[in-house]
């Protein structure tokens, strides 16, 4: 028992929460131990506690860091292969970010208590995780409801809540378990051991059970969309960019869709930056790649395309310019660069959609404002040097003769499940999800990335339509169940039949409400904790 007292004891256990998240953690992972994982952080937060002669904040705040760089350490170095940058910066910074709110659930707890603590631990994780879905160092990759991904018979529920509702049920049963252990182990008064396990037993099987029975009894309307997914597998490092040409860059696409494209097909999927040479969109219609794939339609009269490119729009007026425009070096103007998702009709009409979730220090300088000068430094994959543009609001493609709608989701956009709620107010029927993931290497990075798509299926009840450039290329139903996955590193295609859905779920109408109700209880806990006196501990 001294051990627990002795700052390596502290470190040993701060390090042993890190591992349990992390093994638990998707892909591979066992999400089951995400009940369990904090509670040796919590055992050493309740030491300096309760020992503070001893043990002052600042030590809590390194053991806590230490937990949270363990955590994201080794669920996303995979960072790396993309930018060796930004893997050090979302490692160093999230780890951060996450030890200040366990600090800020500390002084809470030292102030008033540890009832009102840990519901305010709950409450200012909850409400980080929402801040953290919407500025400019966004990077919800480890919000903790994402670590049920893959295990959707327990999570049908997240119809409801979304991913927070998640985040506050792993939190809730970790601190009550906690509670019990404790009161068990050290004799605390305060907690009743026989109370605290009944209570977590009923918080942990009342959404267990609700959501087996409503995935054995969801049942699909029937509304059938005939799909086709490309995966031309073209090395993103050595070919997409340099070494292989666009032109024949689209021949390899555009042999594999005749293969799994028939005069049934309502739509053909190619990845993000399928096209890669920036095409500029005030000439989009003329250009030769798109007449190739409006050849390919001629054949096959009812097909629409949704694929991806890299685009480029030109400002002739710099009062018209946006916030991410560079200047032409040699000319006047404009222009801006973005990753594009386009939707070609037999028709020959086109509708884009702006990538509108870059991923911070490499698809665009966070803080624009501020940091303009450092544009050079954020590397985008697609191809594309410096900051990229966005859009305010997500597009939906609307094919004219069936009046389909698509929600085209361009690679990270698709971990934000209430920005995937916007599409479906306009009315989405299905979510066709485009990206390269082969900038990860053969890593849990493109794993991890499929498994989330399976939150968004659950989230919003729509069948999803999955184009990994390099793998993996799959189709997921409205429960989340993922069907013909592709291998990794393999030119192939699949053709499914997708049910298209209309009916909105409670989280699809209200999104991260969750998040919203918990930023406002943040602030006046604070404003709370600043005002009032301390209550006797």
């Amino acid at each position: 028992m001294n051990f627990i007292y002795s700052r390596s004891g502290i470190f040993s256990l701060s390090f042993l929460s890190g591992i349990l998240l992390s093994i638990a953690w998707p892909s591979a992972g066992f999400a089951p131990l995400l009940f369990v994982a904090f509670i040796p952080l919590l055992l050493c937060e309740d030491v300096v506690f309760r020992n503070r002669e001893k043990f002052s904040s600042w030590f809590l705040f390194f053991i806590s860091y230490f937990t949270f760089f363990t955590f994201n350490l080794l669920t996303t170095w995979w960072v790396k292969y993309a930018s060796f940058f930004g893997a050090v910066a979302a490692i160093v910074c999230n780890a951060l970010f996450m030890a200040i709110v366990f600090q800020l659930f500390h002084a809470t707890r030292k102030k008033w208590g540890s009832l009102p603590g840990y519901v305010s631990l709950i409450v200012f994780w909850v409400a980080f995780e929402h801040l953290h879905m919407d500025w400019d160092l966004s990077w919800p990759w480890l919000t903790l409801g994402n670590g049920f991904a893959g295990w959707v018979k327990l999570i049908q529920w997240y119809e409801f809540t979304g991913v927070l509702g998640g985040t506050i049920w792993i939190w809730t049963i970790n601190i009550i378990l906690y509670m019990a252990l404790a009161g068990l182990i050290f004799k605390i008064r305060e907690y009743n051991y026989a109370k605290d396990l009944k209570l977590a037993a009923w918080i942990l099987f009342i959404p267990v059970i609700y959501s087996f029975v409503r995935y054995y009894t969801y049942t699909e309307i029937a509304d059938p969309v005939q799909v086709a997914v490309i995966q031309p597998n073209i090395d993103p490092y050595n070919e997409k960019f340099s070494g292989m040409s666009s032109a024949d860059q689209l021949d390899r696409i555009l042999n594999l869709a005749a293969t799994v494209t028939d005069s049934t097909t309502d739509y053909v999927i190619a990845p993000e930056t399928a096209l890669p040479d920036g095409i500029w969109e005030e000439e989009i219609e003329q250009h030769p790649q798109i007449k190739k794939l409006q050849i390919f339609q001629a054949t096959h009269p009812n097909a629409n395309w949704v694929i991806g490119l890299a685009s480029n729009k030109y400002y002739p007026d710099s009062n018209l310019k946006s916030a991410t425009a560079r200047k032409f070096t040699n000319s006047e103007g404009y222009y801006d660069s973005f990753n594009t998702a386009m939707q070609l009709n037999q028709k020959g009409n086109v509708q884009l959609h702006h990538k509108s979730k870059l991923v911070p220090g490499v698809e665009k300088m966070p803080f624009p404002a501020l940091f303009k000068h450092l544009d050079d430094f954020a590397i985008d994959l697609g191809g594309i040097s410096g900051s990229l543009g966005m859009q305010d609001f997500p597009s939906v493609f609307t094919e004219e003769l069936t009046q389909t709608k698509i929600a085209p989701v361009i690679c990270y956009e698709s971990i934000y499940g209430d920005y995937l709620t916007q599409y479906v107010k306009e009315g989405a029927d299905l979510i066709f999800i485009i990206t390269n993931d082969g900038w990860w290497s053969d890593t849990p990075g493109y794993r991890q990335h499929l498994k989330y798509a399976t939150l968004r299926a659950i989230e919003t009840r729509r069948s999803i339509a999955r184009s990994a450039n390099t793998g993996i290329s799959c189709f997921i139903n409205q429960r989340g169940d993922i069907s013909q996955p592709t291998g990794w590193w393999v030119p192939t295609a699949i053709k499914a039949s997708l049910n298209k859905n209309k009916a909105m779920t409670f989280y699809s109408k209200t999104g991260d409400i969750l998040g919203s109700v918990s930023m406002v209880a943040a602030v006046v806990i604070f404003i709370l904790f600043l005002f009032r006196k301390n209550r006797a501990v």
